[in-house]
């Protein structure tokens, strides 16, 4: 493969993991106005919103399958033409099985595209033969912070759905179908050359892949918490106005994308194991200075910690799934994707959960003890896998072959 087409590749990768990031932004920062529309009351509400990351779960286990015989860059080709026209379903939708009908689709097809966009990202990465990982999530969090900027203006401005999701999709449908044409595999493993326990490298095994899936889970609680409890924490616990509370998400997407753009630099520097260390550590701070903030700018502080932190442990997990299943890397990046919509699941509840039984501020010491908990499993992020049970490949550290 010519070095034009791995660049063409990347940069065609990296546009659609920002569309898909204005995409998701745009559907769960205009949640109320969908609830209004629609006369979703609080008590369905939540089986709505349930619905769509076990749909994307149910998504990402069948594109398993379907990459057997499909390549990952025709599913991602079409998979994320199916997620925008379901985010304009969702706008142009009047009764209440239109709008169940449009966010089923987005749910499996949003599970298609997370899977398939990591797989074509875990194969660029080994062919460059070093980290570029963070750089395509980097690309999610501008897509996410442009989304949740759109959202805000059509909230801002009373424009209804429809009208705040059609410029969008209009021009956001062309681009992703232009921009797929130069979507690249870089490399697959050396099929059939697995070695090492339960053929690591090779044929997938959930007993080595579990550790990556715990990691992905406890981050996305962690992530979730932020999402869904910052602006209440703040208001609630912390004292702050209303329009204060609304900083520390913001805080964090902006942290997210800093942390994410030079990420890819500390892992080729210091290596993935210290990036993910690292990240934990500072994370896990992050949510121990929330849970013992005197006030808001405390927490706000406590808040920029965790997008710091939280934001490298994502891309390296799928980087380092690719790296343990050298030849089967497809597979398992579909199933460790799962466990990002397990995450996502369990983290809001079972804050809201702990904070209704005990308090908010002892609630956040359990995201703060999940993320800790990263640091047992670091070494599964380790340039050589075969060290600890894993697969057989020699890599540079941090890279993914």
């Amino acid at each position: 493969m010519t070095d034009a087409g791995l660049r063409y590749g990347r940069a065609s990768l990296g546009l659609s993991f920002g569309v898909q990031g204005v995409a998701f932004a745009l559907l769960v920062t205009r949640i109320p106005a969908i609830q209004d529309r629609y006369g979703i009351s609080d008590g369905l509400l939540p089986v709505f919103l349930a619905a769509v990351p076990i749909l994307a779960g149910a998504g990402s286990v069948v594109t398993e399958k379907v990459v057997a015989r499909i390549r990952p860059g025709v599913v991602l080709r079409w998979s994320q033409p199916l997620v925008l026209l379901a985010l304009l379903g969702v706008g142009a939708g009047r009764e209440m099985w239109h709008v169940a009908v449009a966010l089923g689709v987005f749910g499996l097809s949003v599970g298609a595209l997370d899977a398939s966009m990591n797989m074509l990202g875990v194969s660029l990465q080994r062919a460059y033969g070093r980290s570029i990982m963070l750089g395509f999530h980097a690309a999610y969090s501008l897509g996410g912070i442009a989304g949740a900027s759109l959202a805000w203006v059509g909230a801002r401005y009373e424009l209804s759905l429809l009208v705040s999701y059609l410029p969008v999709v209009a021009v956001l449908l062309p681009v992703a179908l232009v921009g797929s044409r130069w979507y690249t595999e870089g490399a697959t493993g050396p099929a059939g050359k697995g070695a090492g326990p339960e053929g690591a490298g090779g044929a997938l095994s959930f007993k080595l892949l579990l550790p990556l899936c715990l990691v992905m889970s406890f981050a996305y609680i962690g992530d979730s918490t932020v999402s869904n409890w910052s602006a209440k924490y703040l208001q609630d616990v912390l004292g702050s106005s209303e329009q204060l509370a609304t900083v520390p998400y913001n805080v964090y997407m902006v942290t997210t994308l800093l942390g994410r753009a030079v990420g890819d630099l500390g892992v080729r520097r210091f290596g993935a194991v210290a990036v993910v260390r690292g990240g934990s550590l500072l994370a896990a701070g992050g949510f121990a200075v929330v849970a013992v903030a005197p006030g808001a700018r405390a927490g706000m502080l406590g808040f920029t910690m965790l997008g710091f932190g939280l934001c490298v442990i994502v891309p390296q997990t799928f980087a380092a799934a690719g790296r343990l299943f050298p030849a089967n890397s497809d597979a398992a990046v579909a199933r460790l994707n799962i466990f990002n919509y397990v995450g996502f699941l369990v983290g809001s509840p079972l804050v809201g959960a702990l904070g209704d039984a005990w308090n908010y501020r002892g609630a956040m010491l359990v995201p703060m003890v999940l993320v800790l908990a990263t640091l047992v499993y670091a070494r599964s992020f380790g340039p050589d896998p075969a060290r600890y049970g894993g697969g057989h490949e020699r890599a540079r550290t941090g890279d993914v072959g």
